[in-house]
């Protein structure tokens, strides 16, 4: 089953660094469509465990229990997806591991990532922030008059989680009621009922920290859910939407995924638009390489932004971590500065361990005239 990859998680590989060997990063692409069979994916996972066995044989400046270390490292990960991974719906997965410093993390993924292995003193991210709030996590709430089914979306596939029913007796069902009287006593189940529904939405929104919500219903029910809905809830709904009664848990996600991918690109652009703004007045915004990650190593970054295939090379302190743009001598502690080829790693590493959070623009091209890359600050 797939992980829903969140801040925290990120925020707690990023500040991983080996103190005594190196991080391994594997990513694998389980897409159907590159990586239908099973031996298609063992055929991508021999790839690149090959190129890291010759990584491991041309590192030089490592010593003789680091590569050896390495290359335990990079038999354990062969042996999982050996004997341990099930593929089972993801359609890409993630591999940490660092032997010398006890930390193995496995990350199987409801999207597809490219193929990639890396080795360092951290391990490599970049991959996984696309993938924050694209949806895996979300809750799509089927409302009706009588039902209320809650879902949670995974893997690309929506998961139950509530299902609540509440019989509303049929007009058969009257006997010497007066009509009015009878009509109240329906609308009066079909309130408790609402209410109820709310109430377990209130509870997993207080329990998840404010997922994103959809709410499939009739325009009717609307009207009334709305009115019992807890201001948490409120907030939490990022759209409304509608499908045919009995509708499949595939139809469903068929109709939240337009709510879904509209409210990710409200956000891409109401950032975009900020970011604008205090650029254009040089307030609390960087725009470039050189400022960012300048930023991005003082603890400075609110919100880094960078569009999709935006990277060059960077420079990095190896004893402190600060990140540069230009190489030289560490500002903190004279060290001789390291290139390596990953900036916009190095930048989302610097973000997440300082508390920020990163956005990749997939819809908007605000950052072209600045290298495809930029941050709001916190001061």
């Amino acid at each position: 089953m797939a992980a829903t990859v969140s801040w925290d998680g990120l925020r707690e590989l990023a500040n991983f660094r080996a103190e005594k060997g190196c991080a391994i990063s594997v990513y694998v692409d389980l897409d159907p469509s590159v990586a239908p069979t099973a031996g298609d994916a063992a055929s991508r996972v021999n790839s690149l465990m090959h190129e890291g066995e010759m990584r491991a044989e041309a590192a030089h400046e490592l010593t003789h229990e680091q590569r050896e270390a390495l290359r335990a490292d990079l038999t354990r990960i062969r042996e999982f997806f050996e004997r341990e991974f099930d593929r089972d719906g993801s359609r890409g997965v993630a591999v940490f591991s660092a032997g010398l410093d006890n930390a193995w993390r496995t990350l199987p993924l409801g999207d597809p990532v490219a193929d990639k292995i890396a080795v360092g003193r951290e391990f490599y991210l970049s991959p996984l922030v696309p993938l924050v709030g694209r949806g895996d996590g979300a809750l799509i709430a089927v409302v009706g008059r009588e039902r209320g089914t809650v879902y949670t979306l995974r893997a690309g596939k929506l998961e139950e989680v509530v299902d609540q029913f509440d019989e509303t007796p049929g007009r058969h069902d009257q006997g010497g009621w007066s009509q009015a009287r009878y009509q109240r006593h329906i609308e009066s189940l079909v309130h408790e009922h609402l209410k109820e529904v709310a109430e377990q939405l209130d509870r997993r929104v207080r329990r998840l920290r404010s997922p994103r919500i959809v709410i499939v219903t009739t325009e009717e029910t609307r009207a009334e859910l709305e009115e019992v809905l807890s201001h948490e809830v409120r907030n939490a709904i990022v759209g409304w939407t509608q499908a045919e009664a009995h509708s499949t848990p595939a139809e469903l996600l068929q109709a939240a995924r337009p709510v879904l991918e509209e409210w990710h690109a409200k956000q891409e652009r109401e950032a975009a638009e900020r970011w604008r703004e205090e650029s254009g007045r040089g307030a609390r915004a960087t725009a470039g390489w050189a400022d960012t990650l300048e930023a991005a190593s003082d603890g400075r970054v609110e919100l880094l932004l960078f569009q999709e295939g935006a990277d060059r090379s960077a420079w990095q302190c190896p004893h402190c971590g600060r990140v540069s743009a230009e190489g030289g001598p560490c500002p903190l502690d004279g060290t001789q500065m390291e290139e390596r080829d990953d900036g916009l790693n190095l930048a989302v590493h610097q973000t997440l361990a300082h508390g920020g959070s990163v956005l990749a623009l997939r819809h908007y091209q605000d950052l072209d005239p600045v290298e495809g890359i930029g941050a709001l600050l916190r001061y």
